[in-house]
């Protein structure tokens, strides 16, 4: 593995992972809504999911997408069943000084983790990147690149996350108005909504 493989994998991994998607605007709504600290384990959780999840499929899993083509229709109505979910929790989200509240909660780590499963954009990066960047070997994906693919995206995923979070906590001042509050929040779910018509 060459330097120039380092830095295409890494250009690659921060141009798709930076970008708007639906890790990064939920990551945006829950710092502002709960916090940078309160954030930690749902920015945690899609950086380890989202490393196993490339790994896993790197390693043939989503050969099982050609053995039962329903899966296709499962995870794209599974994950869009489960993004209204979530745009709902945003809009329904309390106020930051509020948020002691059990119906409003931040995304535990492990749900985090799962929903890569089901993101959209997650399936899109994760299978560009390895068809690009990761060569077979006798019909298997090249070990030592595999593994250093899923450890770029999850190295480049920390402080991606962090700055979207961090933006969203630097908002929490204007939206502690419950006005600001209820428009910025309908307006992140309104986005995520919209992120799921390429894929309808």
């Amino acid at each position: 593995m060459s330097l120039d493989f380092f830095l295409a994998i890494f250009l690659f991994c921060f141009a798709s992972c930076a970008t708007p998607g639906p890790n990064n605007l939920m990551l945006l709504a829950s710092g502002v809504n709960f916090g940078f600290k309160r954030t930690l384990p749902h920015m945690m959780g899609i950086n380890f999911g989202f490393g196993v999840m490339v790994f896993l499929v790197g390693l043939g899993l989503a050969k099982l997408f050609d053995i039962y083509p329903a899966l296709h229709a499962i995870m794209k109505w599974g994950s869009i069943a489960f993004m209204l979910y979530l745009a709902w929790k945003i809009t329904t989200a309390s106020a930051p000084q509020a948020n002691k509240d059990v119906a409003s909660q931040p995304m535990r780590w492990w749900q985090a983790a799962i929903f890569q499963w089901i993101n959209p954009k997650g399936w899109v990066m994760g299978l560009s990147a390895i068809s690009a960047y990761v060569p077979q070997q006798n019909g298997s994906a090249s070990m030592p690149h595999l593994v250093v693919l899923a450890l770029m995206f999850i190295v480049v995923n920390i402080p991606v996350g962090m700055v979207w979070t961090l933006f969203g906590v630097r908002l929490r001042t204007w939206l502690a108005d419950d006005a600001h509050r209820h428009w910025f929040n309908y307006g992140m779910a309104g986005t995520l909504v919209l992120s799921l018509v390429p894929m309808i």
